[in-house]
């Protein structure tokens, strides 16, 4: 089985759950024998990270690259293309012209660094060789560059061997929508979150246009959770025969989680993780922290993520007159994501609306307890995690300080959930994905 996959983040550069997501199912599929083409966007500094180089060949088309891994490809079957199509994740038609604008100025400011280092090495006559179309450039409006990734997506397409079609959320439904016009193969596109998770209500009619067509235009709809299927039912019209459930996973750390748990003060952390955005529900957990800390004075929030809502995050912990008490860190990613698992004593989930949810997996993989909101897919995978209505305040305190205050409790947590994560694999996620695909080609 080949399958032709468009998405928009994948590791070493990743923002949020979807490129964690893809990681592993991708890893899985190549587990089970599934080879991939896994098709990306531009959307970081061509050398963050300095993990991967781009390989310019005369038997691709214009403007597309094969990614070549430093250490060679992370698993066998996987072949990595990235296209010359500014997209930035999680942006939206109204934030991304000033995002943009600052991931040029960025990556203007790597290519001066870099020409500074070549002329000093090579001199002056060596900048000829280097024009200002190695990288992507800051080139229009969010939507300019998603139809810029479908055509270069299409270019790619023919000249690709696949069987099957696979989208992960809206920017790529269009080029997925187009390459299976143009080679009649079947289509799957995977929803990891809608418009409804991300906006509430309000939300942006051209994105929620695009979610629709991609949905209604593929043969499988692919939905993380029981919850994302019934929005895709309710609010997308989506016939209920296309729509299929397979629930993401997690990878357990090799070193068996807290096994380093670090010496620190004898300070209770209770650790937010993710995007700080509406979708995540900071505020909630920050006005739950205010009811803890009349309680329990031993005790650090740590807030672990940017977003939209960071600015106003710390002027709300200000505001309760927690400040002391509530620790901001900016993006982690990596190594860092794991020593801040290695400290906490509770992970807290308070999404107001969260289609799965990856991290209270890796919590529980760190041999951290969680609390997650009953808003969430991966409750329906979880039993052993306390659970609480997004916009309760008063049991988010309650079952917080129940952990802070017995530790019986969250030993108990821990024992059941990591019981509960060995049931939970990448490579059975694959194995339904392989189910599905063998479904629509009549494979074996």
């Amino acid at each position: 089985m080949k399958v032709f996959m468009l998405g928009w983040e994948f590791p070493p550069h990743i923002s949020g759950g979807l490129g964690t997501a893809c990681y592993g199912m991708t890893k899985g599929l190549s587990e089970i024998g599934v080879k991939v083409t896994f098709v990306l966007p531009t959307s970081v500094p061509r050398d963050s990270g300095g993990h991967v180089t781009l390989r310019s060949a005369t038997d691709l088309p214009l403007g597309v690259r094969k990614i070549v891994h430093q250490t060679g490809q992370p698993f066998s079957g996987l072949e990595l293309y990235q296209l010359d199509a500014l997209l930035i994740p999680y942006s939206t038609p109204e934030t991304y012209d000033e995002e943009a604008r600052k991931l040029a100025e960025e990556q203007m400011a790597l290519d001066a660094e870099t020409l500074a280092a070549i002329k000093a090495i090579s001199g002056p006559t060596s900048l000829g060789l280097f024009g200002h179309g190695a990288g992507p450039q800051y080139a229009g409006d969010l939507m300019a560059q998603i139809y810029k990734y479908e055509r270069l997506a299409v270019a790619l397409a023919r000249i690709s061997d696949f069987d099957v079609i696979h989208a992960h959320d809206w920017m790529t439904f269009p080029a997925a929508l187009h390459v299976k016009a143009r080679t009649g193969k079947p289509m799957v596109v995977h929803v990891h979150s809608t418009e409804f998770d991300r906006s509430g209500d309000n939300i942006n009619q051209v994105i929620y246009d695009i979610e629709r067509a991609g949905m209604h235009g593929a043969d499988k709809v692919v939905c993380v959770s029981h919850l994302t299927r019934n929005i895709a039912f309710t609010r997308y019209g989506v016939p209920a025969e296309k729509l299929e459930v397979v629930y993401n996973a997690v990878e357990l750390p090799e070193d068996g989680g807290a096994a380093t748990r670090p010496i620190r003060r004898n300070e209770k952390i209770v650790l937010f993780l993710g995007r700080v955005t509406m979708q995540k529900g900071p505020e909630y957990f920050l006005m739950a922290a205010k009811k803890v800390v009349e309680k329990f004075k031993n005790v650090r929030f740590i807030m672990a993520g940017s977003g939209d809502m960071i600015t106003r995050m710390i002027r709300l912990a200000a505001d309760l007159g927690i400040g002391r008490y509530v620790t901001f860190t900016g993006f982690l990613r990596g190594k860092d994501v794991h020593k801040i698992f290695q400290i906490a004593d509770l992970y807290v989930m308070p999404s107001v609306s969260e289609p799965f949810g990856i991290a209270p997996l890796e919590a529980l993989s760190h041999d951290v307890p969680v609390l997650i909101s009953r808003q969430s897919g991966v409750s329906e995978v979880i039993t052993h995690a306390l659970k609480v209505d997004f916009w309760d305040i008063d049991q988010m305190a309650d079952k917080i300080l129940a952990v802070l205050r017995h530790a019986p409790l969250g030993s108990t947590l821990k024992q059941h959930g990591r019981f509960e994560l060995s049931k939970l694999s990448w490579r059975d996620s694959a194995e339904s994905l392989c189910e599905i695909y063998r479904g629509m080609t009549g494979g074996t």
